[in-house]
């Protein structure tokens, strides 16, 4: 099994750089652990509080399990992902199974801040973006998947989202095996990552 990690800010198009890869390959060939599945359970706090909570930060992020449900994928056994709820801030009830592939790719904002999950990438690849451009694709998506208002959403960046990216998210691109610039726009860079990818695996 290969494990990609693949990191960034956030709205920098790493969702673009993976489903790209997963179109380089055959269908099912490649298994996506999303960092965000592994939020922790927010339904302890009062609703009014919610709205308050900090996503980008290592503590949001229930790691223990996210590294476990890694190390189960490597030895052949199949898991339960959770779901969670941006519009509630809560764990659902649903899971998403998972069955073991080639390829994993883990994928969030944080993943290569848990020094346990990083040791375990054998690729780790860091999308970079412009702030700017960044800022453009969270207004648009946190407006329409997540109920926010434009205006909430340039306060949430200002208060949180900057101030954590120049804290936890940006220092880790040193670990980076693979600086990707443009997110999905570089198609240079996320072809020699799927090059290197079908290498090793006709390596085994």
């Amino acid at each position: 099994m290969l494990i990609i990690g693949i990191a960034g800010g956030t709205g920098s198009g790493k969702t673009t750089v993976v489903n790209k890869i997963i179109d380089s390959f055959p269908a099912g060939e490649v298994a996506v652990i999303p960092q965000d599945s592994y939020y922790k359970d927010s339904s302890h706090v009062p609703v009014e509080e919610r709205s308050k909570i900090n996503f980008d930060e290592p503590a949001a992020i229930e790691w223990t399990l996210l590294v476990e449900h890694l190390r189960q994928l490597k030895e052949g056994k199949s898991v339960e992902m959770p779901t969670y709820s941006y519009l509630t801030c809560t764990r659902q009830p649903e899971t998403v199974h998972v069955e073991p592939r080639d390829v994993v790719i883990v994928e969030g904002i944080l993943v290569l801040t848990d020094p346990v999950l990083r040791d375990m990438m054998d690729v780790k690849c860091f999308v970079d973006a412009d702030p700017d451009d960044r800022l453009i694709r969270v207004i648009s998506r946190d407006c329409i998947e997540r109920g926010r208002t434009p205006q909430m959403v340039i306060d949430r960046y200002e208060d949180v989202l900057k101030p954590m990216h120049c804290m936890y998210i940006e220092p880790t691109k040193r670990f980076a095996d693979l600086i990707i610039p443009q997110g999905g726009a570089n198609t240079v860079a996320i072809r020699l990552l799927t090059d290197y990818i079908e290498s090793r695996l006709n390596k085994r």
